[in-house]
């Protein structure tokens, strides 16, 4: 991974109005909407206040009063892997969408109004990854970045890096800056100048249950702490914390099996 250079200021503000193709918001649907809310409440301190209903129960995550995410219920029928999705910025998004399509990837949901907050659409790539796009009315994304409890870094698991970078460099107009290495298939996705997102083929190492998706990173004080938290609030351990180029990284997920990244400084 990389470093989410230049999405906040000093004070942990976000900016004002995301640039198209900036991770601007993610957003996570469970089946038990009241229990993820006291996990993650916990483990990042986390306040809520109720979001859109367009797609049923829905919430937002705030930090000092702040929007950070969105929790909503996943509808009973609906057997989705449970994850953190996304969403990309957009100045129009039904445009997106159709680019989307004609890229190779799949419209999932939308495009659609979320009430007066803006409008959004559900999709995957060519290899399944499942990702969103949001264009901002009264609800711009997240407002608070850089501080404890707020997302870091996104970065997509797949099979190999370079093919599903073309379709995210048409989509969202991204400049690919690839990691010069026999043995490690990583690059950056870049919007004027600074890194958004990475994408790292990890080939056959992709859980089998899961396939292609895309991981947050969310920044912690300190790295181990946290994961002993995630362990008392239910959740598990799937990668130890190790020191890594950017910080102190453990992957985890929480009770429902939503799997998502902690990084901190380096011990």
């Amino acid at each position: 991974m990389t470093e989410a250079r230049g999405s906040a200021g000093g004070n942990g503000e976000a900016h004002a109005r995301y640039t198209p193709g900036t991770p601007c918001w993610v957003s996570l649907m469970v089946h038990g909407v009241a229990a993820t809310q006291e996990f993650y409440g916990s483990l990042f301190g986390w306040k809520f206040r109720p979001g859109p209903r367009r797609l049923g129960p829905y919430v937002r995550a705030l930090l000092d009063g702040r929007e950070v995410a969105g929790i909503g219920r996943l509808p009973p029928d609906r057997h989705l892997p449970i994850a953190w999705t996304p969403y990309f910025a957009s100045d129009d998004v039904d445009q997106t969408a159709e680019t989307v399509r004609l890229c190779g990837g799949t419209l999932g949901v939308g495009p659609l109004d979320a009430e007066e907050a803006g409008r959004l659409a559900i999709c995957s790539d060519p290899s399944g990854a499942v990702f969103g796009v949001w264009q901002a009315a009264a609800h711009r994304g997240t407002g608070i970045a850089g501080v404890p409890g707020t997302p870091a870094w996104h970065e997509l698991r797949t099979f190999e890096s370079e093919s599903v970078a073309k379709f995210y460099a048409t989509v969202f107009g991204y400049e690919k800056e690839p990691v010069v290495s026999a043995d490690y298939d990583y690059l950056t996705l870049h919007l004027d100048g600074r890194p958004v997102a990475g994408i790292h083929g990890v080939g056959n190492s992709l859980p089998r249950d899961r396939g292609p998706h895309w991981m947050t990173y969310f920044t912690v004080t300190d790295t181990d702490d946290a994961v002993d938290q995630v362990l008392h609030l239910g959740g598990q351990v799937l990668a130890p914390a190790r020191d890594g180029s950017h910080g102190r990284v453990a992957t985890v997920t929480d009770p429902e099996g939503a799997r998502f990244a902690l990084l901190g400084s380096p011990r």
